[in-house]
């Protein structure tokens, strides 16, 4: 296979996420130039948040960031945000996009966007592309590199990057498990999980404040990434910023391993993995924790509470993106599936919880 053939490609724009292209064209023509008459927009595959798109003219092109239509959380889908740390990192963190222009006029798409610059490469989504071919050791190398992108995030400067004052990191894990609540509470719908018995857990092993402080992302997961065409081991690339914060970067971590997958995991959770991290020479959870702590010297205690929460966490964000869909707000059927999603993230946090399930 090509690197072309696994490049990551925009496509038809789902019914309902249509953007008014002529409104679109004629405002950001002080901005693109000549460029954004001749504008064509199509939308990536991948997402169920904000919304991307690819806007090209002629050789050029851009992305496009949008909220999600019919969504309740405004907090968790802040174009200015997202923009505002993009910014900040592009002279400190290689691998954020470069953002290029914001706007808050909604008369132009009915809603907050900014565009930022087209980085051309390989996003690995639920499966390894067909006829990419990594051997195991590639395998390991490749998702370990992966995990150093993010060492290299908490490693960055906030004085120098300019984001000492952005969020706030005291208290950061008690607001969390609290705003996550409450979060859950306003996306329940009659039809979901009871998470009354998890919720209790997670306020009784609450760890004290850690006292640590670093740029985290938030939603670190391996189809936000985009890899070389020519060296699929080299990450070039980190998106969708809409969570990113100033915070605890153990919580950070772990939100990722929220995702991860792994071979000794129950067959049910398996089933429903978003990503190939049980695949031949994919790291363990424990063998992931261990190089994030010799490579940034941060301790990661009390790990289940922080697998728990992570898990509880995604829960919520499978049942808000339910909600929507619940609710009629969007006709995007592969957001159906995220009430049986949640089911089984409620059977893995019970089993951490009884401490059948440790890393």
């Amino acid at each position: 296979m090509t690197a072309t053939e696994l490049e990551d490609l925009a496509g038809r724009i789902r019914p309902g996420e249509e953007l008014p292209l002529e409104r679109l064209r004629e405002y950001l023509r002080p901005v693109l130039g000549a460029a954004a008459g001749e504008l064509e927009v199509t939308q990536f595959p991948g997402g169920h948040s904000n919304l991307t798109y690819l806007l090209s003219s002629g050789d050029k092109q851009w992305v496009l960031r949008r909220p999600p239509f019919g969504s309740k959380v405004k907090s968790a889908h802040d174009m200015s945000r997202e923009y505002r740390i993009l910014s900040a990192l592009k002279d400190v963190f290689s691998y954020g996009p470069v953002p290029a222009h914001f706007c808050d006029d909604h008369d132009i798409i009915g809603c907050d966007f900014y565009l930022m610059n087209y980085i051309r490469g390989l996003v690995i989504r639920r499966e390894y592309p067909p006829g990419l071919n990594l051997s195991p050791d590639q395998t390991r190398r490749q998702l370990f590199n992966f995990f150093d992108v993010l060492g290299d995030l908490h490693s960055v400067n906030l004085a120098e990057a300019g984001l000492e004052n952005f969020g706030r990191p005291v208290g950061y894990a008690q607001r969390q498990v609290e705003g996550w609540i409450r979060r859950w509470e306003n996306a329940v719908t009659e039809d979901t999980v009871n998470c009354d018995a998890i919720i209790k857990w997670l306020g009784d092993h609450l760890p004290p404040d850690s006292g640590r402080a670093s740029v985290i992302h938030n939603d670190y997961k391996l189809d936000n990434m985009i890899f070389s065409l020519e060296d699929p081991l080299k990450v070039i690339g980190v998106l969708d910023w809409e969570m990113a914060t100033v915070g605890d970067p153990v919580m950070d971590l772990a939100y990722t391993l929220g995702y991860w997958v792994q071979t000794s995991d129950p067959d049910w959770y398996r089933e429903a993995r978003t990503m190939p991290s049980d695949v031949p020479g994919a790291p363990s959870r424990a063998e992931i924790v261990s190089r994030f702590r010799e490579r940034t010297g941060i301790a990661v205690d009390n790990f289940p509470f922080y697998f728990c929460f992570a898990l509880f966490r995604l829960l919520v964000v499978g049942q808000q993106i339910y909600y929507r869909y619940y609710h009629g707000h969007t006709r995007d059927e592969r957001f159906a599936g995220f009430l049986h999603k949640a089911f089984v993230l409620q059977k893995m946090c019970e089993l951490i919880i009884s401490g059948k399930i440790e890393d």
